[in-house]
């Protein structure tokens, strides 16, 4: 579907919306809707990001299918929000990647493994990655320096694309970049991002995987999250042990970063599994059937990442260290790369899509509205 064709669509369906306010008390989307008479591009890209995709609009719609306006929320805003993940990437020309991201992500894996297996292989003089190494030393294998150099490289270039894309959208919904430190608003933001409120719904949950309303995918997404969160805090304060102590790795098992790392990989590994499986059985009607791949790809890299580490770090003093070494860097070199052509996407712009709320209301506030 066409730019112009889809944000068509989008403006019709919130037209339709607007007149009726059936959905109001849903969510954000609603009262942030109702600001508005009239819903240029920036409007609906906006309002697509803030869309938690719950479907609670849709089931309660009725103008949805089969009636002739086909009004339909969660895809519509779906394939709004697709399109702004590529129109505002940086560097454009990975723009496209959004559309083959799994064919992306699987090329990008492989050819990570290739160039650790080599510097694998070369540290080693040659030797069988079947070696063991005392006391399952990993920077026999590859130095200190040499990880912190590929991915502290690979880190600021995602971290780079991903800011360009977030300062690109801001301005795209009409804001200026200065509004993106309005610490009340980001306060605020922060607290229900935190808290996923939007997928709480006064304790009823989201209609996600099917119509019955349910905390599953809110608890999951927390288990996502923080253990995201988690694996970055104990890979940070290894950075500190390191650079700040003197204390080189590998660190004990009971160890504040090792402990970090391990709460996270569990996280990591319950939430991506069960999102999937919800996925699974999520009505086709309300999905946009060509996210598919990109969805599924990042929650396997996510599953790959902490599978790997966990294997790694039961199995790092054997002779399996070495092999399950070359897999996890090149993993999580990958997923470094095309964090800013995939899904993660979604969390910089919804987070930014919060903030935006949180600024309207603020200001409807000042005036009395």
């Amino acid at each position: 579907m066409q730019q112009s064709e889809l944000m068509r669509e989008g403006e019709h369906m919130m037209t339709v919306c607007n007149a009726c306010r059936y959905c109001e008390g849903f969510c954000a989307v609603w009262p942030a809707m109702e600001f508005r008479r009239k819903f240029a591009e920036g409007d609906l890209t906006y309002l697509a990001n803030l869309c938690h995709n719950c479907s609670e609009c849709y089931y309660a719609c009725q103008y949805a299918p089969p009636h002739e306006w086909e009004v339909n929320p969660p895809q519509t805003f779906a394939k709004i929000r697709a399109q702004s993940y590529e129109q505002y990437a940086w560097p454009k020309p990975l723009a496209s990647a959004f559309r083959a991201n799994a064919l992306v992500v699987s090329l990008a894996v492989a050819l990570m493994l290739v160039i650790f297996l080599f510097g694998a292989t070369q540290a080693l003089g040659g030797k069988s990655l079947a070696t063991a190494i005392p006391r399952g030393d990993f920077y026999k294998i590859t130095s200190h320096e040499t990880l912190v150099l590929a991915f502290g490289a690979a880190g600021l270039f995602a971290t780079l694309a991903l800011l360009i894309g977030l300062v690109r959208f801001w301005r795209g919904t009409g804001e200026q970049v200065s509004d993106l430190t309005n610490l009340p608003a980001l306060a605020t933001a922060i607290k229900d991002v935190l808290a996923l409120k939007y997928l709480d719904d006064s304790g009823w949950g989201c209609a996600y995987p099917s119509e019955k309303s349910s905390q599953s995918r809110r608890w999951f997404h927390h288990f996502t999250f923080y253990g995201f969160l988690l694996c970055f805090a104990a890979t940070t304060l290894g950075a500190i042990y390191y650079y700040g102590f003197g204390w080189k790795g590998p660190y004990g098992y009971f160890s504040l970063p090792v402990v970090l790392g391990t709460l996270g990989g569990i996280g990591l590994l319950i939430g991506p599994s069960r999102l999937y499986f919800l996925k699974l059985g999520r009505n086709r009607e309300i999905t946009d059937e060509k996210q598919c791949g990109m969805d599924v790809a990042f929650l396997v890299m996510l599953l790959l990442t902490s599978a790997s580490g966990l294997l790694l770090l039961v199995l790092r003093e054997t002779a399996a260290m070495s092999s399950l070494l070359v897999i996890h860097l090149g993993v999580v070199m990958a997923l470094f790369l095309t964090l800013p052509y995939g899904k993660f996407v979604h969390g910089v712009y919804r987070c930014a899509a919060l903030l935006k709320y949180a600024l309207e209301r603020a200001r409807k506030q000042t005036l009395g509205v």
